[in-house]
């Protein structure tokens, strides 16, 4: 059987991150990544509209979710922004800050960062290896097997990298949970994150395509109590809401809603300008129509969808509305719930949640707590991180973590944390 030192599943962003530091780390280890797709690296090309937002000038543990702050902070310390922006450097790869701390490679060309990648990968001599989709991972060759259906390979350590289930098109397809669960891990439920949401059939919104409107989204559960808010813009489709404010807080949404089917998502336009603002600014208006004071800080289309929603004539004058109009108007200006009834999934979802549970491994090394000779990096761990940069940076860490932790297990002789099962004593020159 052919054998490695390293083997790495999944050459996306956290599995040629965790290559590359496997084989700066131990320079005479033989390191293999294998991807299952033709071309590595389809997700880094599409994200943030084929720019790669790489990183955001702050990161810390309370910018994801999923494992706790603490939990991800450990792990981002080890590779911060400066180290992650050092890297980058080295590559060759300059950066520009764009608004909200954003960090784009400054040729705009998402491009620029793979190229990067894939040639200190090259430069480093690892053996990467696409179209080698990896169906099973057990125990054998004093480490691991992994094989598929073009065959096996034995590994000293192997890195399992394959992401969530998020663009499966890019293959990120979820086919690293089972090969996680078949040693011993318990994966945690995925769904989509930062996805865009779809409204019911008939809702005004859905006709207002390609308008933008800067907004609070709040979730609230089902007897009102606010779980979340986020603040942004807000994009209507032809079906339903995306933008940064909706990916933000469509994870939110989704997650209570697992348990509390009942929870809604309630927008309100003019952040800041609170519900009594609106009452007094419509009861003063007189002889004006409605539409006209909407019409000072709303798009004149969403103007006319208000008033259809409040059930309101937008032609209206003020002193010939009702208290009770006013009231209905307030509402949809200031908390209008949105009848959410589905998102758009994985094949629109930037990030997945769930995944493998932070406490199942050793955060110093990203070795698994249940097996020997297995580490773990990227999407295919339960941290799921907010719109900005951030979910590259766990990326960028973990995958550093990953990498280091198996070329320095290689030669350490030392077991796994927590599974008091010993690694090979040295798998460099297994060839």
């Amino acid at each position: 059987m052919e054998r490695c030192d390293v083997a790495v599943v999944g050459a996306g962003a956290a599995g040629l991150a965790a290559a590359i530091w496997a084989a700066r780390t131990a320079p005479g280890a033989r390191v293999v990544a294998l991807d299952g797709a033709a071309r590595p690296g389809a997700k880094i090309l599409v994200s943030g509209g084929g720019r790669c937002n790489l990183t955001n000038e702050t990161v810390s543990g309370r910018d994801f979710h999923g494992a706790s702050p603490p939990a991800v902070d450990k792990v981002l310390r080890q590779f911060d922004v400066e180290a992650a922006l050092a890297f980058f450097a080295g590559l060759g790869v300059a950066v520009r800050r764009e608004e909200g701390g954003k960090l784009f490679p400054a040729s705009g060309r998402a491009r620029t960062v793979l190229d990067a990648l894939l040639g200190e990968a090259a430069r480093r001599g690892v053996e990467l290896r696409s179209a080698r989709r990896v169906t099973a991972l057990a125990p054998g060759g004093a480490g691991l097997v992994v094989s598929g259906r073009w065959g096996a390979l034995a590994a000293a350590r192997v890195v399992l990298a394959t992401g969530g289930r998020s663009l499966p098109k890019s293959g990120s397809d979820g086919s690293g949970y089972p090969l996680a669960a078949a040693l011993g891990h318990r994966v945690t439920a995925t769904f989509p994150a930062l996805v865009p949401l779809v409204l019911a059939a008939d809702h005004p919104f859905r006709s207002l395509s390609g308008l933008s409107v800067p907004v609070a989204l709040a979730v609230r559960t089902a007897s009102g109590r606010r779980l979340a808010e986020v603040a942004g813009p807000m994009l209507c489709t032809h079906f339903g809401i995306s933008g940064p404010a909706v990916l933000d807080v469509s994870r939110h949404l989704l997650a209570v809603r697992r348990e509390d089917p009942g929870a809604h998502l309630a927008v309100s336009f003019q952040p800041g300008r609170r519900a009594e603002e609106w009452e007094g600014a419509l009861a003063a208006l007189g002889p004006r129509p409605v539409r006209s004071l909407l019409a000072e800080s709303l798009p004149p289309r969403l103007a006319e969808a208000i008033c259809q929603l409040a059930g309101v004539e937008p032609g209206t004058p003020g002193h010939r509305l009702r208290r009770e109009d006013r009231r209905a108007l307030v509402r949809c200006l200031s908390g209008l719930t949105l009848p959410i009834v589905g998102d758009r999934g994985f094949a629109a979802a930037e990030v997945t949640a769930g995944g493998v549970p932070l406490g199942e491994i050793d955060l110093r090394t990203m070795a698994s707590r249940r097996a020997a000779g297995l580490h773990l990096c990227g999407e295919i761990c339960d941290v799921d991180g907010r719109l900005g940069g951030f979910n590259f940076q766990w990326a960028w860490a973990s995958g550093h973590v990953a990498g280091v932790g198996a070329a320095r297990a290689l030669t350490a002789g030392a077991s796994d944390s927590g599974t008091g099962v010993g690694a090979p004593a040295t798998a460099l020159g297994m060839k």
